[in-house]
């Protein structure tokens, strides 16, 4: 049963005017809006303000922003257009606001249009006010005038950009330099090149007092104290002097005191801990209390926590249903040495030193599974962890370096099922990969029974209709620890006038399946945030569940279709565009083994449309497949199908073959796609009303 599902979304509607009217135009448009830079990038907390949009395809008649997390709304600010003109509008304002307790740090945005819903922009959210890049700021003769403390934001914009901003302090003062560009990037659909941003600190004189380059991934941060008064320079730029309009960058510069790790990393629900806080401008400051509610959201969490009177900069925790050990003082870099633990548990501990190995014992019977998890880099640790499983005399059982979660690895370890070999006393190794260590190399290591499970991703983060069409989400299935089972697919907060037809994904190899969306033909335009969800049981009768985590589509050099994990996928109904059906002659086949069947494809063009159209019942880039629900065995026969559809044309038709050896399926749910190219990656897609096909015995 699908529960119902409390949004993490928060969106402001807003009333559409006659210029943006949703009518259909007289020449349609293909391409949906596909965000490329926010200037500034920035927003202060418990203000508003304007920002300007740069986009690739038009935003004519945008009326709905989504923002994710709490605190922030945004509106679209309409510029004015003569009645009848429809603009290909690719640069358009936004009013933001923040209030002022809405957490700081990055969140993702993406605005609604006739033509679609967007691809996902990201924004700061910052403590101090925003000042702008204005006009020619390369070298000190040419530096912008600051005051601290403030928000710089600005633009690496062409190449030998090097955009310089002088400041005074007084004698003593500290100030936190915390630059945020090359990790606003990683969701760009259309950026193909990202900035390497590098920060340098200069005196007066031009003599270098600080510089960095990547110290939270890609990005500099730099924390000094100035000895003398005077006045200084901040100088950012590309560290190979390459440029690009869209590679905007914000800098905290605030004298607040700034952490970058809590130690323990590990907080156990209903349950006290003393924090110790690693970072800068601390002084008497560097440690607190606090307790966790029992029925606190588990797993890695940006937090505000406890400082003095104040809330620190959020700051990652992990927050564990399992009881949490911490790490003691004690020698435990052997396995004989190693902090005796017991299993299941959490473990958080610090590499606190260069060649830190730190060795955590535990007891497990013959056959008995655990896996093993690090949280550290992906959550600003500066840990990139090595991890093994040890037998009780030192020799190395299992190791593991990356980690592979969904479809990016990550400098984290996850040793998965892991198998005790014997009764015995085994031991769990952890040290950073390169032998570094120090107060930010901080962990949290979740020891858990290894049971069946599964994971879902879903391939894309929005799922565009028109009134009265089709559109497909493709869901696939990781499966775990011996999980097999069949994962029946559902979905929750649907806008109003769409209703899903959810497929499964079948037991066994079945990787894929499908949702088809139906947008009534009276469907007005709406986006809503969805929940894609999966159910399945275990072999011993237990049941599962999981959520799919959606991912962003990009266009990677040299042609590639990347991804990126990102919180939403936004539902859209917009206006009536290029393709206004697909319409097939047979919603149910039934193949026998070895047999092929025919499935005739008629689309409906709007008028004027004339571009090629390519049918399919895979969703395909280049040599990869990234949506395949058919039935194992099944496959499209491309020499007796007609999947192109020129100029004009609006028939062509679909052959599905099975083959010889395939097994019986019954009613496996499937449709036809109708994609038209956007750009070497990207497609619009129009798709069929669902089709069972099954394989007879």
């Amino acid at each position: 049963m699908i529960q119902s599902y409390r949004p993490l979304i928060t969106a402001t509607a807003l009333a559409i005017a006659a210029a943006t009217s949703l009518t259909a135009p007289a020449v349609a448009q293909t391409g949906y809006p596909m965000l490329m830079s926010l200037k500034p990038v920035a927003a202060q907390r418990g203000q508003e303000s304007e920002h300007l949009i740069k986009s690739r395809y038009t935003m004519f008649g945008a009326y709905q922003v989504l923002v994710s997390g709490e605190g922030v709304t945004g509106e679209i600010v309409h510029p004015e257009v003569k009645e009848g003109e429809e603009p290909k509008l690719q640069e358009m304002r936004v009013r933001f606001r923040v209030a002022d307790g809405a957490l700081p740090g990055v969140r993702d945005y993406r605005i609604v249009a006739p033509n679609g819903v967007s691809t996902l922009g990201q924004i700061v959210i910052v403590e101090t006010p925003v000042v702008v890049e204005t006009g020619d700021n390369n070298g000190a003769d040419q530096a912008q005038e600051v005051a601290l403390p403030q928000t710089i934001c600005g633009a690496i914009e062409k190449a030998e950009d090097v955009d310089v901003y002088k400041f005074s302090v007084r004698a003593g003062e500290a100030y936190s330099f915390h630059v945020r560009s090359q990790r606003l990037q990683d969701r760009i659909h259309d950026l193909q090149q990202h900035v390497d941003p590098i920060l340098t600190l200069r005196h007066a004189n031009g003599s270098t007092l600080a510089a960095s380059d990547n110290y939270f991934h890609g990005d500099p941060f730099i924390h000094h104290q100035f000895e003398q008064a005077g006045e200084y320079f901040l100088e950012i730029r590309d560290a190979r002097y390459q440029g690009n309009a869209y590679w905007e960058y914000s800098i905290e510069a605030s004298s607040e005191p700034f952490v970058t790790n809590v130690f323990p990393m590990g907080l156990a629900r209903g349950q006290a801990a003393k924090l110790e806080y690693v970072g800068h401008r601390l002084d008497s400051q560097s440690e607190s209390f606090l307790t966790v509610a029992r029925d606190a959201q588990t797993g890695p969490r940006w937090r505000g926590l406890p400082l003095g009177e104040k809330r620190t900069n959020p700051a990652p925790v992990v927050v564990s249903k399992l009881p949490v050990v911490v790490e003691r003082a004690d020698a435990n870099e052997t396995a004989q040495a190693g902090q005796l633990v017991a299993l299941p548990t959490g473990i958080s501990g610090r590499i606190s030193a260069p060649n830190d190995i730190d060795c955590y014992r535990f007891a497990a019977m013959k056959g008995e599974r655990y896996s093993f998890q690090v949280v550290a880099r992906r959550y600003q640790s500066q840990l990139d962890s090595h991890l093994r499983i040890l037998d009780d005399s030192g020799k190395q059982l299992s190791l593991n370096d990356d980690m592979k979660l969904g479809k990016r690895t990550f400098s984290d370890s996850w040793i998965e099922n892991w198998q005790a070999p014997a009764d015995g006393i085994y031991a769990v190794e952890i040290r950073d990969l390169h032998l570094r260590g120090g107060p930010e190399f901080v962990y949290h290591l979740q020891a858990t029974r290894a049971t069946p499970y599964f994971e879902l991703y879903v391939d894309t983060d929005k799922t565009q209709l028109t009134p009265g069409t089709n559109g497909v989400i493709f869901v696939r299935a990781v499966r775990k620890n011996g999980f097999a089972g069949e994962i029946q697919l559902g979905i929750d907060g649907l806008p109003a006038g769409v209703v899903a037809q959810c497929g499964k994904i079948l037991a066994g190899k079945g990787q894929d399946g499908c949702i088809v969306l139906q947008a009534e033909p009276e469907a007005q335009p709406a986006a809503a945030n969805v929940t894609i969800l999966g159910t399945g049981t275990s072999e011993a009768g237990a049941s599962l569940a999981a959520t799919a985590s959606p991912y962003q589509e990009t266009y990677q050099p040299g042609g590639g279709r990347g991804h990126w994990p990102v919180e939403m996928h936004t539902v859209a109904i917009g206006s009536p565009s290029d393709v206004r059906a697909v319409h097939i002659d047979k919603a149910q086949l039934t193949l026998k083994p070895g047999e092929s069947q025919r499935i005739g494809v008629t689309i409906e063009r709007a008028e004027g449309f004339e571009k090629n159209v390519s049918l399919d019942v895979t969703y395909n880039h280049l040599n990869s497949v990234y949506g395949n629900p058919l039935p194992p065995g099944v496959t499209l026969d491309k020499k007796n199908s007609k999947t192109l559809l020129t100029g004009k044309t609006t028939e062509g038709h679909i052959t599905l073959t099975a083959a010889k050896d395939a097994q019986p399926v019954e009613a496996q749910q499937i449709c036809i796609m109708a994609h038209i190219s956007l750009n070497f990656v990207m497609k619009a897609t129009y798709t069929s009303e669902p089709i069972r096909v099954s394989i007879a015995e």
